[in-house]
């Protein structure tokens, strides 16, 4: 009797463990990218970039990223947003200290833009559509996209080599998950 019931409580334990959602290890280093076609997640590195990470949290928070265009995305290489103007020239008026490191830029990657001065990071960043080995030491990591690629490869493209987008999508709402409401 107690080793069928013992069976038993083990069973449940096993179907009550799987029927639990997923949840991110860290949801105060997990951001929530919302784009009109679906939610993308982004774990942020505090290991790799704590400065980058720590700004990106506080302008999110502040909702600095809510409605923000996606104003350079070229084809095959990345996904820019960031600009309140829109122009790639805007920001959030706070320059960063780089924090480059040997983390590759992979399919999926976060990284700071910045201007030609290495420090020159503001609230800019982009998301790789692909490998992007030229980057690698001269642009500051700080997170990686787990979840919604493919939401990320449904950004509306630019044109030409700059990769303006005329009529661009916008982050719809960008949450640090700890604070997310639940729905």
């Amino acid at each position: 009797m107690i080793s069928t019931l013992k069976n038993v409580c083990l069973a449940l334990a096993a179907l009550l463990l799987t029927a639990l959602p997923a949840q991110a290890a860290d949801l105060e280093n997990t951001l929530y990218l919302d784009t009109e076609y679906g939610r993308v997640v982004i774990e942020m590195r505090p290991d790799l970039a704590p400065q980058h990470v720590k700004r990106i949290k506080e302008l999110t928070r502040m909702g600095f990223y809510d409605g923000i265009k996606f104003h350079r995305v070229i084809d095959g290489f990345m996904a820019q947003t960031g600009d309140p103007t829109g122009t790639g020239r805007g920001g959030s008026g706070k320059n960063l200290q780089a924090e480059f490191t040997d983390e590759p830029f992979v399919r999926g990657t976060v990284g700071m833009a910045r201007a030609q001065s290495p420090h020159s990071g503001d609230s800019q960043f982009f998301i790789c559509y692909a490998p992007a080995p030229f980057l690698n030491g001269q642009y500051t990591v700080w997170g990686q996209v787990t979840e919604g690629m493919k939401y990320v490869d449904m950004i509306r493209k630019g044109h030409g080599q700059s990769g303006m987008v005329s009529n661009p999508d916008i982050i719809v709402k960008m949450q640090v998950a700890a604070d997310a409401k639940k729905k």
